[in-house]
């Protein structure tokens, strides 16, 4: 059974969209820790961080990296953290967080938005791109 990321990679389940390209696909975490907070995943679904191929590891940091200042020149914050946990869905994911205290860092404090504040945001990281 597809994860619920490849089911939003493939169009299935709507998303607030950040960058795309042949083998990433970036987008805004719907639970956010902070405003701005995204989502960097390898279209092809593997589970476990180091279970990715040399190529798709290295791949998804440059993606993540440049998703990352693009994120950082929109959404004002001290700095973009950049985390791996990936206990919560079995597919890869690189959290982008900005961060204005260690709280947004803890997966304990969330913040709320309308979806037109997420498409606000989402418009503001695209234009930084």
């Amino acid at each position: 059974m597809p994860s619920i990321f490849t089911r939003i990679i493939q169009g299935e389940i709507p998303c607030y969209k950040i960058a795309e390209n042949d083998r990433f696909f970036a987008f805004l975490d719907i639970n956010p820790n902070a405003i701005g907070h995204t989502l960097c995943v390898p279209k092809k679904e593997v589970d476990k961080l180091l279970d990715l191929d040399e190529e798709t590891y290295t791949g998804l940091m440059a993606f993540a990296r440049k998703v990352g200042l693009a994120l950082e020149a929109a959404v004002p914050c001290k700095r973009v953290g950049m985390t791996v946990i990936g206990l919560e869905v079995p597919h890869v994911h690189v959290h982008l967080i900005p961060l204005q205290t260690m709280a947004n860092a803890t997966f304990q404090h969330k913040v709320s938005l309308t979806p037109g504040e997420f498409e606000e945001v989402a418009a503001r990281i695209r234009a930084s791109l």
